[in-house]
């Protein structure tokens, strides 16, 4: 798990963006690897994907 709020605090739509940025960074991602992606938004919106990272 990666949270960087306590670093950038919240950047609205740009967070899960500044997340991978930062988990690629620090070697947390490597090709192949499942990365599940989740936000939430104001009043009821929410979304949750999985992607597969590094392929083509």
């Amino acid at each position: 798990m990666l949270d960087v709020i306590a670093d950038v605090g919240n950047t609205s739509a740009a967070s899960i963006p500044l997340a991978l940025a930062q988990a690629q960074r620090y070697g947390r991602l490597a090709a192949r690897d499942r990365v599940l992606l989740g936000a939430v938004g104001a009043g009821f919106t929410w979304g949750a994907t999985v992607v597969t990272w590094g392929t083509a």
